[in-house]
């Protein structure tokens, strides 16, 4: 029996024990498992040389990107639905008959499929870094057009019915934004992090407010402009390439809608100070960021795990979340007053599921922008962001808050208005 036998044997060897729910088909062509329903394809024996070497998720992301592994007649959505003992069955997995083949597979000295070198200069440290933002969000306006809803908003959807499209929820997103921060006409307006330039535009659209944004991407800044100036906003609403530690001035309101992520722990006390700085008085702040769960003591709690350390070295370099706790009792410790907080985590997961859907049914118009191996890093990416917001491992939170000041705060006494 040779490597590629023997390799075969303990791929085999692991899905019985295992019992995954779903058929593994190996590169032989057999089929191991149910006759129906979706099929994890292993499309190269150098799986198991690889994850011998380097048993870590680091692998399987590179797995996945160089197509080594693969799903047939499904997604990696319906292979997450059906059920799964494995997590339990992995201490009884037959270890001596693993051990008993491994040894020709290490030793086979396979030439290893080149792999696409898609992963960042980790660490970055901190939002101001513009070289980590380039890396995430320079990479193809048109790529992002392919599954992102018409107004270009990459960040959490709000669904007033689970049912709704991601258009809806994205413009009814901005309304509820829109709402919490009370915007009235002639307020200014600071949205840092400003993307596509969305929020800005709607804001100046449908509330009248006066914008200014924000941003380090330079392909996004040049496509928000072009967006208001068809909107005829230009002397409404204007952006800077720059960072929010340069600005000055005074704004009514502010909001921070998914950049929060980039600006770094270490940098948490410069960023809250300088929001502090720019709001007036009596102003409110929008704080919209995704969280981790607290684990009883900070430096469990700020531990990186697999999917974690994957996360910042292939999409998003140098990224960090903090608690909703640690969110909070900063925005106490730099003069503001917390005056509501609202959990998106199921909206996030919906959110995560239509973007990977939607880049899944035009996949081939990816591949075309920017490549198989980054169209198949984020189609991965969406779909465990999707999965790690659905069962609860991640929180999103949208948190209200006004810049300190005596007296009244000037926010209605209930929450109706939101809603209206």
């Amino acid at each position: 029996m040779d490597a590629a036998d023997k390799a075969a044997r303990i791929v085999r060897t692991v899905v019985e024990a295992l019992k995954p729910g779903f058929a593994v088909r190996l590169w032989t062509g057999e089929r191991i498992g149910p006759t129906a329903g979706p099929v994890l394809a292993i499309n190269d024996q150098d799986i198991v040389w690889q994850l011998a070497r380097r048993p870590n998720f680091s692998t399987l992301v590179e797995m996945w990107i160089a197509k080594t592994i693969d799903v047939e007649g499904g997604s990696l959505f319906d292979l997450y639905a059906l059920p799964s003992k494995g997590k339990l069955r992995l201490k009884s997995l037959p270890k001596l008959a693993i051990l008993r083949d491994l040894p020709a597979v290490l030793f086979s000295r396979r030439q290893m499929t080149k792999r696409a070198d898609l992963g960042g200069q980790n660490p970055f440290v901190s939002g101001s870094n513009k070289k980590a933002i380039e890396h995430h969000y320079d990479i193809s306006n048109e790529f992002y057009r392919l599954f992102l809803d018409e107004r270009m908003v990459y960040t959490c959807a709000y669904f007033t019915d689970f049912a709704n499209g991601i258009d809806q929820a994205q413009k009814d997103k901005l309304d509820h934004i829109c709402r919490k921060l009370r915007l009235k006409p002639g307020d200014r307006l600071l949205d840092i992090g400003c993307g596509w330039g969305a929020m800005l535009i709607h804001a100046a659209k449908h509330y009248g407010a006066v914008g200014h944004g924000v941003s380090l991407s330079e392909e996004q800044t040049r496509l928000a402009r072009e967006r208001i100036r068809a909107e005829g906003l230009e002397d409404r609403i204007t952006i800077d390439i720059k960072s929010y530690t340069e600005l000055d001035g005074s704004y009514d309101k502010i909001s921070s809608i998914g950049m929060f992520e980039a600006v770094g722990i270490a940098n948490h006390a410069t960023y809250f100070s300088t929001v502090h700085r720019l709001l007036k008085p009596g102003g409110i702040y929008l704080h919209h960021a995704i969280t981790r769960r607290g684990k009883g003591g900070t430096r469990k709690t700020l531990r990186k795990g697999a999917e974690y350390k994957a996360l910042i070295k292939y999409i998003f370099p140098g990224g960090e979340v903090d608690t909703i706790g640690m969110t909070l009792g900063n925005l106490e410790a730099h003069g503001f007053l917390a005056a509501d907080v609202e959990n998106l985590r199921e909206h996030y997961a919906r959110t995560c599921r239509l973007w990977a859907e939607r880049l899944h049914a035009r996949f081939d118009e990816a591949i075309a922008e920017v490549g198989e191996p980054r169209a198949r890093l984020w189609l991965l990416y969406l779909t465990g962001c999707s999965i790690t917001f659905d069962r609860g491992s991640a929180q999103i939170f949208q948190t209200v808050a006004t810049r300190r000041a005596r007296g009244p705060s000037g926010l209605p006494p209930t929450r109706a208005d939101l809603y209206r």
